[in-house]
């Protein structure tokens, strides 16, 4: 598949296709094989040795990782051109196969938006004793595929509840499992580079709210594209609060339960629910100000369809639960 070449830096006179004329013939008689290693510019890497970095590796442009729907781990081969004076790499001509078939023919596949969709009907089993999180899996489940939202005041916990299942979650092997900060303080942002799960993308509080908004998109068409090739991906997002309303709603509205396929879910917070959510976690500042924990504020809570992850009986508890909260 032709794709635009996208040097780091330097300026390409591409040909159509995105391939330069000059460099066609002598490019074309070397092609390169490897492993795709995805940056958070959305750019990225074909490891020649994976996993290891090597100074043979070639640079794919960001505008051929959006056309061909690359996600890491892919492997992918094509022909390369040598670098230019200011760059450091090689860079892709253009992709010719993915995973063994034609660049062309998995473009070809269905699109994402347009693959059927089911409510989420696994549950992702937190498996822990963390009260917060035993409460969260019992009264609040979610699954695969699910679009979560933790919502409350400012010091309900929502960063902290968020964490927590980040921690639970990243123990799934079966799922990649990734996280957005935007528009967070920056001590907490320090926290989560101390833990397991490295941040893809991190923006503090001074970061404008289109650029937190791009790279919180970013990760969300990483997220579709490992579901779209049949993986389950998991987004954490903290937070949506400052997002434009817009982009938050497509935020959410990218988790899905594809049938018989893979699937996205994306577990955000925000002050108050964005809309369109399956499940809300909604946490009361008060009983967190006070010490009680769990703090969950459980009439504020619910999950749509709660019978497909924890059966007839489980949906009872839950609204017996909720009743009970509520007397």
């Amino acid at each position: 598949m032709d794709a635009d070449v996208e040097p780091r830096r330097g300026r390409s006179r591409a040909g159509r296709g995105g391939r330069d004329d000059g460099d066609r013939t002598a490019a074309e008689e070397r092609v390169a094989t490897g492993v795709v290693e995805l940056l958070p510019n959305g750019s990225g890497f074909m490891r020649v040795t994976p996993p290891q970095p090597s100074d043979d590796d070639v640079y794919i442009s960001a505008a051929q990782v959006r056309r061909c729907e690359l996600v890491s781990g892919d492997e992918v081969s094509g022909p390369v051109r040598a670098p230019r004076r200011s760059e450091r790499y090689p860079s892709l001509i253009r992709i010719d196969t993915i995973n063994g078939r034609s660049a062309d023919e998995v473009a070809e596949g269905t699109k994402y938006d347009d693959l059927p969709c089911a409510y989420a009907s696994e549950r992702l089993a937190l498996e822990s004793e963390d009260p917060t999180l035993k409460a969260i899996e019992w009264l609040t489940p979610f699954g695969r595929g699910s679009r979560v939202v933790i919502v409350g005041a400012a010091r309900a916990g929502k960063t902290e509840a968020l964490r927590r299942l980040a921690a639970a979650l990243s123990g799934h092997e079966e799922l990649e499992v990734s996280v957005v900060l935007a528009g967070v303080r920056p001590e907490e942002i320090g926290e989560w580079k101390a833990g397991e799960l490295e941040p893809v993308a991190e923006l503090g509080l001074a970061a404008a709210a289109d650029v937190q908004g791009q790279a919180i998109e970013r990760a969300i068409e990483t997220g579709r594209r490992v579901a779209a090739r049949g993986g389950h991906a998991v987004l954490l997002v903290d937070t949506l609060e400052y997002v434009p309303p817009q982009v938050a709603r497509r935020v959410l509205a990218a988790a899905r339960n594809i049938v018989d396929g893979g699937s996205l879910t994306v577990v955000a917070t925000a002050r108050e629910p964005v809309g369109g959510e399956t499940t809300v976690i909604a946490l009361d500042a008060a009983l967190a100000g006070s010490g009680r924990i769990p703090a969950l504020d459980l009439p504020a809570s619910g999950t749509v369809r709660p019978e497909l992850l924890v059966g007839e009986a489980g949906a009872t508890a839950i609204a017996e639960a909720r009743a009970a909260a509520m007397a």
